[in-house]
């Protein structure tokens, strides 16, 4: 039993350290903007997020 939370602990650690190489590692670092208006493609497009289209919409 101590075996498998021990492992599934190792793993999760793992995971969390990769994913966060350019965080812990990089002075400076961040997690990238994942955010639909934080994509330049999708702004150039006129693309944004529901919550911004929404409240566009109810200024108009």
């Amino acid at each position: 039993m101590w075996q498998i939370i021990l492992f599934t602990l190792l793993i999760v650690g793992i995971a969390i350290l990769l994913l966060g190489i350019r965080v812990f590692f990089v002075k400076g670092g961040k997690f990238p903007n994942s955010h639909v208006e934080g994509n330049k493609a999708l702004r150039d497009k006129g693309i944004c997020c529901a919550a911004r289209q929404d409240s566009l919409a109810r200024n108009k």
